[in-house]
């Protein structure tokens, strides 16, 4: 199908939603499972264990026994409750990754207790739509030291509509920052995969929304997760790409295939790069990512650079875009925001 389309079915029996968009598999929701029982947005009370001096951060114990590490340590002692969010997947073995700084999501605006101010997303550049929606903000939030951001969709949204959810989340910040004190317990619960691709999916509107107990293979979805499932990633021009993880970082290895001309190595690099993105999103792959990238002249690496920088432009997982190492390997370092599929299904496959 052409255009874009949201279809929401199942995978093992939990909701999950995917993106279509000409036909393409661009974007997956699934919920974790038993892999992590705190999903990534939940908000949690939780104590602090004990700080790590060595390396800055500190175990912090959360509800149903579960434990998380938190990065930040300033103004943090041993023993004190405090509220963090669930902000990645944790691997096995290793504590689930926190954050001290709530953020609670709509589908026109986010809030952020502790960080004031209202802020419009960059991509509403009309000034007089940007005034209207800080007005809104400033309105609803009144003397509360809340932070607003108003994200994309806002922009032809019901002002009204905006102004509601806005009031909806600011009480909720309210009611769930003054509860600070107490032993660790689950005080918000992350969206499911429908909720969340219904907040974050909806700019720009969707060509078809598909649900239904078939959705996922009458929409292809099914099909595309099998071949996001193989390590093998088909270029143009009989070029491949191989995505290979271990415990301690993900391994990209580009490959010519039976091309031979000057121009095959930057032509498969520049394939792969440009699908990079999406190939990371779909997996549910973060952390270290370390790319093999085909042979090529050293003054070819700008216009890699440069294809790189436009692939993971618009991507919402905050990554970052290391570089060259003097091995001449390109390094990336990307949030674990969602389940690795491999994982998800590998965990289904032994129940």
């Amino acid at each position: 199908m052409k255009g874009r389309q949201v279809v929401l079915g199942h995978l093992f029996g939990a909701e999950a939603a995917a993106l279509m968009v000409d036909g393409q598999l661009v974007d997956l929701i699934a919920d974790p499972g038993a892999l992590s029982p705190l999903r990534p947005g939940a908000i949690c009370r939780g104590v602090v264990e004990r700080l790590m001096k060595g390396q800055g951060g500190a175990f912090v114990r959360l509800p149903d026994g579960e434990r998380g590490y938190l990065r930040e340590r300033s103004g943090v002692r041993e023993g004190q409750p405090m509220l963090v969010q669930i902000a990645g997947i944790a691997d096995e073995g290793k504590a689930i990754l926190l954050s001290p700084r709530l953020t609670f999501r709509g589908r026109y605006s986010l809030v952020t207790p502790g960080a004031p101010g209202v802020n419009v997303s960059r991509r509403i550049r009309d000034t007089e739509t940007r005034t209207e929606l800080e007005q809104i903000g400033q309105e609803v939030l009144g003397e509360r030291s809340h932070g607003i951001v108003m994200r994309s969709a806002a922009e032809i949204a019901d002002p009204d509509e905006i102004a509601d959810e806005l009031a909806q989340l600011v009480d909720l910040a309210d009611r769930v920052t003054a509860e600070s004190t107490g032993q660790p317990e689950l005080l918000l619960d992350a969206p499911d995969a429908w909720e969340q691709a219904w907040m974050d999916w909806a700019e720009p509107a969707p060509d078809a929304v598909e649900e239904g107990d078939d959705s996922f293979d009458r929409c292809g979805v099914t099909d595309a997760l099998d071949a996001v499932l193989l390590a093998r990633v088909d270029l143009p021009g009989g070029a491949s790409a191989y995505i290979e993880t271990t415990r301690a970082l993900t391994a990209i290895d580009v490959n010519t295939g039976a091309d031979a001309t000057p121009a095959a190595s930057l032509k498969a690099n520049i394939a792969l790069a440009r699908d990079l993105s999406r190939q990371l999103r779909l997996r549910g792959l973060g952390g270290q990512i370390v790319v093999d990238f085909a042979p090529m002249p050293k003054r070819d690496r700008a216009t890699l650079d440069q294809v790189l920088k436009a692939a993971f432009k618009g991507e919402s997982a905050e990554t970052s875009l290391v570089g060259w190492t003097t091995m001449g390997l390109y390094e990336i370092n990307r949030k674990r925001d969602r389940v690795a599929l491999e994982r998800l299904f590998a965990e289904e496959g032994k129940g």
